[in-house]
């Protein structure tokens, strides 16, 4: 069985019920997210061994988050303790016009103080095949960037394979560095990078000619979309695979969804699925991820199928609240063959 490393900060969710707005909430829906955390836990619900690596306060809400992980099977044995708090993020979901607002609270939060050499990562990427990141950890500090570069040069130096999901997150970066100054180091050592419209162009200064996300709706030319594998590809030569979603907004409930694999010489357009009535949107793109990763893995060679595995995922991940993904292997290949009807299954 491969074995698959992600490493960032999981955070402490606080929910506004239904379509509440924050002023009007009185109580809130307290779960657990965070990008590398959600892919990991994508991971284990396809039956793959994986370890999330972060830094926990050494209090009883960590304690909680640790056991909500263990009862998805992510395994926690390299985690580390120190620093002040765990991070929390307040989440108001939109509804049609309305968009979704997320709002902070992560100042002082125990990754934020990591120093390198607190993880042991030749322990860690022992027997391992896999390392995933996202631009979000990096921009939390200076700290937690340079743990990121620590660990992607011992996984290149042992062979492994290190994936990205660029994840710009412009509300982050308050450290003093910009993401277009600490990414390109990090992405340097990457063989899979994930990404949208937006996380390469505010990263990298790339994007498709004449696409406009905001005036787009539902309607996304696919092939467009060719030119920022090129360009990523041209920038990074490490990278074999660059992935891209694609998101149509019609509104905050009805999206269109699918994406888009360049491997160096062929573009690979998965289907696009019309998602009419979105339950939970936050962590689409780690839902995709974790498809894309057991998809790469357990169809090896098959780069169709893969994408395909990743948008039917992650297009389910849509009617899920939370931020993790709680499908199955046998689920999510259903949809892949063409079942979205919803009926009840008996």
């Amino acid at each position: 069985m491969k074995r698959i490393i992600t490493f960032g900060e999981i955070m402490l969710r606080l929910s506004t019920p239904g379509y509440l707005r924050f002023s009007q909430a009185r109580q809130f829906d307290a779960t657990f997210g965070g990008g590398e955390a959600n892919v990991a836990v994508s991971l284990a619900n396809y039956g793959m061994d994986v370890q999330f690596v972060t830094r926990f306060p050494d209090n009883d809400i960590a304690r909680c988050c640790i056991r909500d992980l263990h009862s998805y099977g992510v395994g926690t044995d390299y985690c580390i303790f120190g620093g002040e708090r765990l991070g929390i993020y307040f989440l108001e979901t939109g509804a049609v016009a309305r968009p979704s607002k997320v709002v902070y609270d992560r100042a002082n939060s125990a990754i934020s103080t990591i120093e390198t050499g607190m993880i042991d990562w030749d322990r860690v990427f022992e027997g391992a095949d896999w390392f995933h990141w996202t631009g979000i950890t990096p921009a939390i500090s200076q700290g937690a960037a340079d743990v990121c570069l620590e660990a992607i040069k011992v996984a290149n130096r042992r062979g492994i394979t290190v994936s990205c999901d660029l994840n710009y997150r412009k509300n982050l970066w308050k450290y003093g560095k910009k993401a277009s100054e600490v990414m390109p180091t990090l992405v340097e050592g990457c063989d899979i990078i994930l990404g949208n419209e937006e996380d390469a162009e505010k990263v990298f200064g790339i994007k498709p000619e004449g696409f406009d996300a905001t005036s787009a709706g539902g309607a996304i030319d696919q092939k467009r979309f060719q030119s920022v594998g090129e360009q990523l590809m041209a920038r990074f030569p490490r990278a074999r695979k660059v992935i891209i979603t694609l998101r149509g907004s019609i509104n905050a409930n009805h999206n269109t969804w699918g994406g888009v694999l360049w491997d160096g010489k062929t573009l690979w357009q998965s289907p696009r699925y019309d998602i009419t009535h979105i339950v939970d949107r936050v962590g689409g793109g780690d839902s995709f991820m974790g498809g894309l990763i057991y998809g790469l893995l357990y169809y090896e060679g098959n780069d169709q199928k893969a994408l395909n595995f990743a948008v039917a995922a992650s297009c389910l991940k849509h009617t899920i609240f939370g931020d993790f993904n709680q499908v199955t292997v046998a689920e999510v290949e259903n949809l892949m063959k063409g079942d979205g009807s919803g009926r009840v299954s008996r």
